[in-house]
């Protein structure tokens, strides 16, 4: 995958390539258990291509690959691709990044053809609206089916593989790259999401992040990872200069 050039794409590959450490500074902060461990990122990584991942790879990515059986048998292929993915150093706690740069990419509908695929993605959505206790008339197959899919992989990774997983969900202000989004335009247009897929916001604590990073933050940091990697390099060059002379 080559390096985006606007959009939620662009910046997640900033945020993780230029300072990884923001984006898990600012999880931390709002981490919901005591005693967080460093972060490390799996993906996007400039060394991978900016690769994303989906299905059993994203399992095999995160180092859950013993669990790629049952996710089989929960979700047809074809699943989420995730924006990014890392875990804590400990190996013990997992993270689902979900990045979006403006209102318009909240809408989508679910694409399945297959009468079968469809059955298992609606059962498994299903399980996890009792999950959350959301409303179980209200279908989660159109109008916000992205962020329903997350919510239930998720809910495979905490209560059928069993792991201590997180979704954080990144919403960049002002992405002037593509069509620019303010903090209190985002609240409103999460407020009404949630409303319309049946969620109270007590049911995601200390299960999902949401975080707002204005792009402006993510520039200030690649600048700076820019500058520091030149002063290494120049560094070198001098080191390479002195031990000839």
């Amino acid at each position: 995958m080559d390096r985006a050039e606007r959009g939620s794409q662009k910046w997640i590959q900033d945020l993780v390539n230029a300072d990884g450490n923001l984006l898990a500074g600012m999880i931390r902060q709002s981490f919901p258990q005591p005693g967080a461990k460093e972060i490390i990122w799996l993906s996007p990584l400039q060394e991978d291509d900016f690769a994303e991942y989906r299905d059993r790879s994203f399992l095999d990515r995160l180092g859950l690959q013993e669990h790629a059986e049952a996710l089989s048998r929960f979700w047809p292929s074809r699943g989420p691709q995730w924006d990014g993915l890392g875990r804590t150093t400990d190996g013990r706690t997992y993270f689902l990044i979900e990045a979006k740069a403006n209102i318009p990419e909240l809408i989508s509908n679910c694409g399945a053809k297959s009468p079968a695929s469809r059955e298992k993605i609606e059962g498994s959505l299903q399980r996890a609206r009792q999950w959350l206790n959301a409303a179980p008339h209200i279908s989660w197959t159109t109008g916000f089916y992205q962020y329903a899919n997350r919510l239930a992989h998720l809910f495979f990774l905490r209560e059928i593989a069993r792991v201590n997983a997180f979704l954080i969900c990144l919403y960049f202000v002002a992405d002037g790259t593509h069509q620019p989004t303010e903090l209190e335009q985002w609240k409103g247009a999460l407020r009404l999401q949630n409303r319309l897929m049946g969620l109270n916001k007590s049911h995601l604590k200390n299960l999902l992040i949401s975080l707002f990073i204005h792009t402006d933050e993510i520039k200030k940091a690649a600048q700076s990872a820019e500058a520091s990697t030149q002063r290494k390099a120049q560094s070198t060059v001098t080191r390479a200069i002195e031990t000839i002379g």
